[in-house]
């Protein structure tokens, strides 16, 4: 009755010495390079599979290497190492500055914004036509200007004004007026940046200029900018940390490639326009081809890719055909996504991320162009700008050639994001799903019991393994008259399945409900059934698997009182 499960090993651990003797890599110096000691990783997980599936009853399919023992880190600063700790705070830091400068979204800094802003005013105040010539002036005699400011001079600014007007063309006196008129208004504009013992140097009659031009760039400050990152703003409370531990992670805690990170994500969000996209209306043509549907064991949503959908010759054309219809593809996926995660719960400790299924039955291939190119462009945006939301990522039904595709793109890929994936091929799909999410959540295409009817998500199933040439049976004991209905269902079926009611009183007779017959190998068949109790007594589901090989039964219950 054992089941063997496939483990989840940690990659340090090593197979059996005897099993792993023939595959073994020579033994290899310390100081050899990471890649060589990746590939010994490798090597033994692929050993480990094997052996695994050589314990467990196989199949004549080719076996599918399993990984997933990933394990979710924690979103609570607190739990974090010092080292980590540190990191998010050094990330806060530069994010506050960023948002004091306005460096997120493309905006002006404040600094730019000074600098033009005396340059604007003297050419606004210049009331002659040869504004030209008086601008040089200006520049040349900036620093004298400042000067004579301090000392309340006025002939020597009348001198020096006269002293430079002779560089200007002959209309000597207008120039001049316009120069003294100027001096006055570069006065001003620099006065802000003078230091306390010049700004007390100052004369009295001065002083309504000043503070006429300090009051005004008082109202001009620029306030810090806000900018807010799927519905939560940044250095808000703690639901931003969690977000720019979501950016650390995703860089290694290295703090200044997670902020350029995080500044590259705000930028195209601004660009791609995603606050407009969110509430577009893209119809209902691709909603059997991604889906969310109920939740993992761990609470995660469940999100499921189903690529067979685009065996469909008008959908794909209709998706794919030019550039114009692939992005608008790559728009929908975006909006989809996004939707998506503005419904996780970004507080500490909360659910923020999300366990991706991908089906891959009868998917196109790799002859599909369009798609290809459609899938690898999401795929680039979704790694670059949605770091950290996936924890999981499941590939079921899946074909030979994928595993040709993941064996070439696996060593470009970290050992962490390698341990979020899970493969499974046609026969395990239903087996695997099962490893994370619960059979009353998974859908009834996939072997789960997850449907429209008289049951929910949220009434529970019983699992149990039916070992090959045996018999099972399952006891419904009833104490009182009532409506007993029940949902069952073997994965991959084949098996000889009926059900009767046994009566607790001796005189009573066995009542067959459902005379035992054979339901084949039917994908999506679940057998909904009910009998209306009158007496004390049981009603008994028998499940007979003539098959060599294990099966998996599924099935759960209520009862309503005869009086509803």
């Amino acid at each position: 009755d054992k089941v063997v499960v496939v483990p989840d090993v940690p990659l340090a651990e090593k197979p059996p010495v005897a099993a792993a003797a023939a595959k073994e890599p020579p033994p290899v110096p310390e100081s050899e390079e990471e890649p060589v000691k990746q590939k010994q990783v490798e090597d033994a997980e692929a050993l480990e599979t094997k052996i695994s599936d050589a314990v467990a009853e196989g199949d004549d399919e080719e076996k599918v290497p399993q990984s997933g023992h990933y394990k979710e880190e924690s979103t609570r600063v607190a739990d974090l190492l010092e080292n980590e700790k540190k990191a998010v705070e050094e990330l806060k830091v530069l994010v506050r500055e960023a948002l004091n400068k306005h460096e997120f979204g493309g905006f002006a800094m404040p600094q730019q914004q000074q600098q033009q802003q005396p340059k604007d005013d003297s050419a606004k105040e210049e009331p002659k036509p040869k504004a030209e010539a008086v601008t040089e002036t200006v520049a040349e005699t900036k620093e004298e200007s400042i000067v004579q400011a301090e000392t309340g001079d006025d002939e020597e600014k009348v001198a020096t004004a006269t002293v430079r007007s002779d560089a200007v063309e002959d209309d000597g006196a207008k120039t001049v007026e316009a120069i003294e008129d100027t001096i006055v208004s570069v006065s001003a504009s620099v006065q802000p940046e003078q230091p306390p013992e010049a700004a007390s140097k100052e004369p009295s009659d001065a002083k309504p200029n000043v503070e006429g031009k300090d009051a005004e760039t008082v109202s001009n400050k620029v306030l810090p900018q806000e900018v807010s990152i799927w519905g939560i703003p940044l250095l808000a409370d703690e639901r931003s940390d969690v977000i720019l531990l979501k950016f650390l992670r995703a860089r290694d805690f290295k703090v200044k490639e997670a902020f350029t990170m995080l500044q590259s994500t705000i930028r195209w969000r601004k660009e791609f326009g995603i606050d407009e996209l969110v509430e577009q209306d893209f119809g209902n043509d691709l909603e059997k081809v991604v889906f969310m549907h109920g939740f993992d064991k761990e609470g995660h949503p469940v999100c499921y890719n189903v690529y067979g959908e685009f065996q469909n010759k008008e959908l794909y054309q209709k998706t794919f055909s030019d550039e114009e219809k692939r992005q608008n593809f790559l728009r929908w996926r975006i909006q989809f996504l996004e939707k998506s995660i503005r419904k996780l719960d970004f507080s500490p400790g909360g659910i923020c991320t999300i366990v991706q299924i991908n089906d891959l039955k009868n998917s196109p291939g790799l002859t599909k162009w369009e798609l290809r190119q459609a899938t690898k462009q999401a795929l680039q945006l979704l790694q670059d700008n949605y770091p950290e939301f996936v924890a999981r990522q499941v590939f079921i039904n899946v074909p030979w050639w994928y595993l040709a595709v993941n064996k070439m793109i696996s060593p470009f890929l970290t050992q962490r994001t390698r341990s979020k994936f899970v493969f499974a091929g046609p026969s395990k799909s239903a087996e695997n799903l099962f490893r994370y999410i619960a059979a009353e959540q998974v859908p009834v295409r996939y072997g789960g019991l997850s449907k429209d009817g008289e049951f929910g998500n949220t009434d529970a199933v019983t699992e149990i393994t039916v070992k090959p040439a045996a018999k099972h049976t399952v006891e419904f004991p009833v104490t009182e008259a009532c409506l007993l209905t029940w949902e069952v269902r073997v994965v991959g079926w084949e098996v000889n399945y009926g059900a009767e009611f046994v009566p607790s009183g001796e005189d009573s007779y066995t009542i067959i409900i459902q005379k035992s017959k054979k339901v084949g190998c039917s994908e999506g068949e679940v057998v909904c059934d009910n009998f209306k109790v009158g007496e004390p007594g049981k009603v008994v589901l028998t499940i007979h698997n003539p098959t060599s090989k294990k099966k998996k039964l599924l099935y759960r219950l209520k009862t309503m009182p005869a009086s509803a």
